[in-house]
Order: C-alpha cells, then structure tokens, then sequence
C-alpha cells in the first residue's frame, strides 16, 4: 500500500495543475535577483550619476526655455514628442528637442519657474543613493512640492498671461479661479497665510519664538508708559519669568547641554524695556530641571512669593562691551543681569572663550578708510621710452665696449618708470672688473648721468647696466595705493614705496623690517618718501590698529598730520601739541617709549607668547583678563624727519634710547623709521646702523656717504627726484618712489579728521625725571675752581653756551658740561633749550659780582 502511494504522489508532480508553484518560485527568484541588482552599491552609483546628469539636462533645459520658449512654442503645440525623430524640424533649446518638450512640459504645462524644485529633489536624491543624506528626504519631498504648488500660484497670479510661463497653466489656471472666487484681496491673503503656515510647519520652534516675540513687544510698550525704573534693583514678573523659561527650553532643542546650563540672563535698558539673551558662559552646581520647572510653576501661580528670583542690576561702566562683576570691569557686549538665581556671579565663573571675540575698532565703528580717489594721477604725457631710444642706446653701449675690446653676445632691455635696464651677455674669457670700470665711459658715450652698472645681476648670469630714460614717468601714489599687490597684500604693516625697474609696486612689510633708516641729500624726495610711508598705513590700518609719534625738528614737514590727533598720533600726558618739535621733548618721549617697551614686555611674559601679534590675537580671542591688567596693544611708529639735528643737539641722550628700541621694540610692536640728510659716520653710527638693517637711500653727494648708509657705493649715482636703493640685509634694489603732494594731504587729513575720532591722542606713559638726573644732583658746595671764572664769561657775552666755556677756558666738553650744569643750578643761566643757547640771568658784571660774594661767604 505504500508504494503505490508513493506512486500515485510522482504522479501528481507530473500533472499540469502542479507545475504553478515551480513557476512562482521561480518569479519570486527573478524579483529578488532584480532586486539585488538595485541594491548593489554598483548600481546606486550608476543611478546617482544618471540622476545628476538628467538634473543637469533639465536646469540647461529650463534656463534655456525662459529665453527660446516663443520659438520653440508653435512646433511643440500639436506633435510633442513625434517630432523628436524628425530631422527636418530643429529647435532653439540648449539642450535640444528633448529638453524643448521636457521644458514645455514642465514649465508651460505644469508648474512654471518652480519646476527648479524637481531638480532640487533629484540631486537630493543621488546623493542619498550614495549614502551621503543632505537632508532628510521624506520631509524634504513634502516641503518642496508644497513650496512649488505655492510659487506656482504666487507666480500666476503675480505675473498672469503676461509671462506665462513663471507660473505654468497650473499657477495662472488656479490664480484665476481663487481670484474668481475670493477675489484679490482674498487671494492674497491665502497666499500670505500659506507661506506663514509653511513656516510654522518647517520650523519646530516657530510658534514658540512668534509668541514670545508678541509677549516681548507688548511688555516693551508697557514698560515705555510706565515711569523710569530705579538703577539698583528691580524685581522679574511672572510672565517674563516664564518666558525666560521658555526661551530656556527652546534653546535645550536645538543645543546640547552638559551637567552645567546656560544662564539666561535679562537686560534692563535705560529706557526700561527688557530683552532676554543668553549670557554666553556656564556656571556650576544649576538646579536641576525638575527644580526649575517646580520654581517656574510656582512663581507663575503667585507672583509675590518669595522664591522668585531678584534681578540685581551691575553698575554699567562707561565704554563698549564692559559690564562689572564683583564691582570689576569685564569685557562684554551685554550689560548682563541674572535671573536664574540670587547668586551674584564672580569673575571666576566667567568662560571668556564662550563670549564674542573682543572687536578692537568698536569705538570708532563707523570710521570709513580714504579713498584712492583723493590722490591725484600725476602721469606725464609722452613719457614713454621709444623704441628709437632704446635702439639708440643699445647701440652706443655695444660700440663703446667693442672699443675696449669687449664682445657681446646678448644685450637685451627692461624699461621702469625712470630708468632702463640693459641686460648684456659678454663673451667668454671677458672679466666683470674691465667692464665694471668703464662705467664712466658708457656714460659719456651716452651723455647721461646716474649710469650704475651691476656686474653681476644676482642670480641671472648677466651684467646690468642701468640708464636713465630721457623722459621720466612720475608715479604717482594712486597707482600704487590702487594696485591689486596694496590692495590684497597680507601684511601687518605694509608700506607702498614706489615701482621697480619692471614696473611692479614695491611693498614691504615695517613689521619684518623692523626698523627703517633714510638718508638723502636736500630735495631729492626724502620727505616725500616719509609722507609716501605714512600715507600707506593710514590706507591701511584702522586708528586702533596703529599710532604716530612723529618727531619733527624743522617744524614744518610733519605739521599737515596735526589735523589727524584724535585718530592716529600719541603723545605724553603733558604735551601741548602732538607733533614733537623741541629737542628736550624727545629725550622725554624716547624714554617714554622705553617704558612703554617694557610694560609691553611685561604683559606679554604674562600672557606666555612671544611678539604683539600672538598677544593682540589671544586678546580677541578674550583669553586674557582685563582686570589684570591686559589690553589691546596699536603698533606704535616713531617718526624722526632730522636724525642729524638730534645727535647734534643732544648726542648720546637721543641715541642710546633709540638703539635700545631699535634692539628689543620689535617684537611689542614699536618700530622706528629715521631720516636724515646727512649720513655721516658722527650721525649714523656703529650702534645705530648695527640695528637698522632696513636702509633706504636717496641720491646722496659722495661715495662716502653712500657707504655709509648702504655698505656700498650706488647712491651717489641715481638721478633724483625720487630715484632710490633700498637695501633689507642683502641685495640692492632701485625704485622710484612714489609722489604724494601737498595737497593730496590735505586731503587725507581732512578727510579722517571730519570723522569720528577718539577724545584725545593716545597717551604714552608719563616719563617722571630721576632726583640724580640734571641740575638737581648738582652741589654747589663743590663748585669748580674756573665755576666763577666760567660765570664771568659767560656774562660778559651773554651767552649760555659749553662750547664758549671750552674756548675761553681751554678745557674739555666733559669739565664744560659740569660748568655750565652748575651755573643753571646757581641761576646764572637759564635751561637746556635745544639748538639754541641758554638764556643768560644776569645782565652786567656788577650783579653778577655780588651774587659770587655772597655765594662765596
């Protein structure tokens, strides 16, 4: 019996009516294999590039439909899609007559210009099938097909018939019948709620912010028709506290929270409204948020009861971004009051990371930088190097070497503003000196002064000699200040000196300097090269950023910057004017300076970094403490227009304080910059030249002085009038200075001068004399044995001098010194006055012999 059964069973498999489940099995093995297919990481790729080029079919499509859809319109009307494989037929579209019906299609027939929307999604799309979400794509679906039905309609009915195609026959179809039905005024009121319901949808914390922004404007005008509040305390309202709460709460959505939360703080203003923000630092042992919210609930129910917090008001302090704690300033940009607790909070409790970097030009805000069009182009007409000058004189070089018998096998010529470059190739064997030593020869055969021959160029392999043009170019200080290298340079303290001999602009940062020396005969464009320096740092650098202290002996170049006091210069505490013209002032300034250096030192040992750049950026940063005694540090430039009058006048009182600035002042940011006419060996010394590595020279009078202030001769050979060599501790390079006139000035100052500026000039710190400096250390109970002798000859030529005491007396300028120290100390003559001799107090002989007798007894 069983194996018929067995039987009977192989049977059934054979039968029609069973084959079904093999063929379903077999369906369902396709199904999955298929989809297999779609989810190998493969094929996402492949379909994700697909998506993102048909995306950027349709965008070339649909841009170029809002411009060809009246060409292409009329062969689109009736055959759609037939005519795609019709050759004869040709569209305007960018992307042919698929994008032409696919454009119509969307943009005419459906939605419009909101069609952007479906590009949108599809590359939202690609990217998640390469597993890269942007956003999530369920609600990014909802939102921007909400949005396109939404612009559609807007579209249509904004625009109507007249540009059909921004809204598609969907928008313009739906407009009008809204329109036919509530009308305009209706139809823009449902467009205006629905764009405020999409709002309130997409944001979870709309609604909240939208309440609390109504209760804030209606308890603000409360407050306004109420009297002033009173400055020492002031107590918080139900209401406000629970929309301090509120606000809590929606800022722990969308932030995360540690074991320490947010203080919430509320300002009172001084017209009495209120505005609630978030103090920005933490503070430890917070109740927690079961006890915030019972406290909440509490003071809502009764208001007057006693655990409602009290807001105590910090004194505000005069200035931007200060308010106290503990009774101390700190920086901030909130006058902050605590309502989360009665704890007042110390300065300990202060994160200065969590606040807003500190913003050094806040106080002047507003100050707006001069422009380039206040200078003025002052290009020559024709100046130009022709090409028959350039013939000429290449000719002439070439003929005068060969007749000295030396060959030539490349020359070739660069042109600069003032002068040209002839590079030249000799032949082999030829040696540099020969030619160096016909420098005069070639200037004669070229009738041309300020020949300089560079043998060899640096780094080139050629000989330059460099020729004056026959019709210089001025450059004027616009083209500089307006060059793309000014204008996007990096540098903290850039100056615009001129052009090159290749016509590029020549910048150079005074910060890496660090310091700079100039020297130049009388007229040859030194001053003009100082005001071209300062011209380029006030282009550049806010007035928080830097100070002046400029040094002016002939009273008359530096005084155009009087007007910008209140903005740029410094000064001492007891100065009457900015600008520094008696000698005896800048020995006190100088040393001023020194303590200003080593205060700046001092500040920068404790912040642990090593130069005013490091310091002023963690400053900002707020991670250094006003309170002990931290501050925002402007570079500070010293200016000295006469280094010559100063030695003279005050020798080693003025020297020995520069040489220390110029050794250590680097890196606090005090820079010097020294001009002289005279660079003599007495002038620029040993000390000082040993700590000026930066050097600019104008056209000096002999070789010697060129030695002096470049270690090299080639100053004395330029031309003038702004043709200069500046050395940075290596090789030379020849500019020509940039030309700023007097007028041009004016204007600048002018112009920074009419804008909000600082109460006063920046302050140096107070130079206090020490008891064992001057006439107070002096004894007249051990005069010297010529003391009245000296006296009488000084009366009697009524004439205050030590030099007239060495001559008369024969003795030596140390003994004179002391003379003359205690002649001012016993009241014969009058103070140190500079250049000028001392006044003389007694006026004849006979007075004076009685004030010897009695000073004798």
């Amino acid at each position: 019996m069983t194996k018929k059964k067995a039987k009977k069973t192989t049977k059934k498999d054979k039968s029609g009516s069973d084959i079904k489940p093999l063929i379903n099995n077999k369906l369902v093995q396709s199904a999955k294999s298929v989809v297999q297919f779609f989810r190998d990481e493969r094929t996402k790729l492949l379909l994700a590039f697909l998506l993102v080029f048909f995306s950027a079919l349709l965008v070339l499509a649909f841009c170029s439909y809002l411009f060809t859809w009246e060409a292409d319109q009329s062969k689109l009307d009736e055959r759609r899609f037939s005519y795609i494989f019709d050759n004869s037929i040709t569209v305007d579209n960018w992307a042919g007559k698929t994008g032409a019906v696919l454009a119509n299609m969307f943009m005419h027939d459906w939605f419009g210009i909101s069609s952007f929307g479906l590009v949108f999604l599809l590359v939202v799309y690609s990217f998640k099938l390469i597993k890269i979400e942007i956003l999530p794509m369920a609600k990014t679906l909802r939102y921007t097909i909400v949005a396109m039905i939404w612009t559609s309609i807007t579209m249509g009915y904004l625009f109507g018939n007249a540009y059909f195609i921004l809204g598609g026959s969907h928008g313009y179809f739906l407009s009008s019948w809204l329109v036919a039905v509530i009308g305009s005024a209706g139809t823009t009121f449902v467009l205006l709620l629905g764009i405020f319901a999409f709002i309130l949808f997409t944001n979870e914390n709309a609604f909240t912010r939208f309440r609390l922004m109504i209760r804030a404007l209606v308890t603000r005008t409360k407050r306004a028709k109420q009297k002033a509040v009173t400055p020492e305390t002031k107590s918080v309202t139900d209401e406000e506290l629970k929309d301090s709460f509120e606000e809590a709460e929606l800022k722990k959505k969308n932030t995360k929270t540690d074991k320490t939360t947010n203080t919430q703080e509320y300002i009172i203003r001084d017209d009495g409204s209120t505005e609630i923000v978030d103090l920005g630092f933490e503070v430890d042992n917070r109740k927690t948020e079961e006890e915030e919210i019972a406290n909440t609930t509490q003071s809502e129910i009764g208001g007057d009861n006693e655990t409602t917090p009290e807001v105590s008001r910090y004194a505000p302090i005069e200035g931007i971004g200060v308010f106290s704690l503990d009774g101390k300033e700190y920086a901030s940009e909130k006058l902050v009051l605590n309502v989360t607790r009665n704890k007042e909070l110390s300065i300990d409790d202060v994160d200065p990371s969590m606040l807003e970097d500190y913003d050094p030009t806040a106080d002047l805000s507003n100050y707006k930088y001069p422009s380039p069009d206040l200078l003025e182009n002052h290009k020559v007409a024709d100046s130009e190097v022709t090409s028959e000058e350039l013939k000429n004189n290449k000719d002439k070089i070439v003929e005068t070497l060969s007749n000295f018998k030396i060959e030539i096998l490349k020359i070739k010529a660069m042109i600069g503003p003032t002068i040209t470059l002839y590079e030249i190739v000799p032949a082999p064997g030829i040696r540099i000196s020969k030619i160096r030593n016909l420098e005069d020869d070639i200037a004669l055969s070229l009738a041309a002064l300020g020949i300089r021959i560079i043998a060899p160029m640096p780094g080139r392999g050629t000989i330059g000699i460099e020729v004056p043009n026959q019709k210089p170019e001025i450059v004027s200080m616009r083209s500089v200040i307006s060059s793309l290298k000014f204008q996007n340079t990096k540098y903290e303290l850039p100056l615009a000196l001129g052009k090159t001999i290749s016509n590029e602009t020549y910048v150079v940062d005074l910060a890496k300097m660090p310091h700079l020396l100039v020297a130049g005969a009388t007229g040859q464009g030194k001053s003009v090269g100082l005001n071209a320096i300062l011209a380029s740092l006030l282009y550049k650098k806010h007035p928080s950023q830097i100070k002046f202290i400029l040094v002016d002996p002939k009273k008359v170049e530096l005084t155009l910057y009087e007007r910008i006091e209140r903005h740029y210069l410094a000064m001492l505490p007891d100065a009457e004017e900015a600008i520094i013209t008696d000698n005896q002032k800048v020995i006190h300034t100088l040393a001023s300076l020194n303590i200003e250096m080593d205060n700046r030192y001092s500040l920068l040992k404790a912040a642990h970094v090593r130069n005013i750049k490091e310091y002023n950026a963690k400053f900002i940063a707020r991670k250094l403490n006003p309170y002990k005694g931290h501050k925002y540090m402007p570079y500070l430039i010293l200016v000295i227009d006469e280094f010559a009058d100063l030695i003279m006048t005050a020798g080693k009182e003025v020297e020995l304080p520069i040489a220390r600035l110029a050794q250590l002042a680097r890196a606090v940011g005090i820079h010097l910059i020294v001009a002289t006419q005279r660079p003599s060996t007495n002038i620029i010394t040993g000390v000082i030249k040993a700590n000026f590595p930066t050097r600019l020279a104008f056209k000096v009078a002999s070789m010697i002085d060129s030695r002096t202030i470049l270690d090299s001769p080639g100053a004395n050979q330029l031309i003038g009038r702004g043709d200069m060599l500046i050395t940075q501790g290596s090789d030379l390079v020849r500019l020509q200075c940039a030309f700023i006139d007097t007028p041009e000035l004016e204007k600048i100052t002018k112009y920074i001068s009419g804008q909000q500026g600082y109460p006063t000039a920046f302050i140096l710190p107070e130079h206090e004399q020490e008891e064992g400096d001057g006439i107070a250390s002096v004894d007249l109970s051990k005069r010297d044995a010529l003391f009245d002798d000296a006296a009488r000859v000084i009366v009697m030529s009524q004439q205050g001098s030590t030099s007239l005491i060495q001559r008369k007396l024969s003795v030596g300028y140390n003994r004179a010194g002391r003379i003359i120290d205690q002649l001012e100390a016993a009241g014969i003559v009058g103070a140190f006055e500079g250049s000028k001799a001392r006044q003389v107090l007694y006026p004849d002989e006979y007075s004076l012999e009685q004030f010897l007798n009695t000073l004798n007894k």
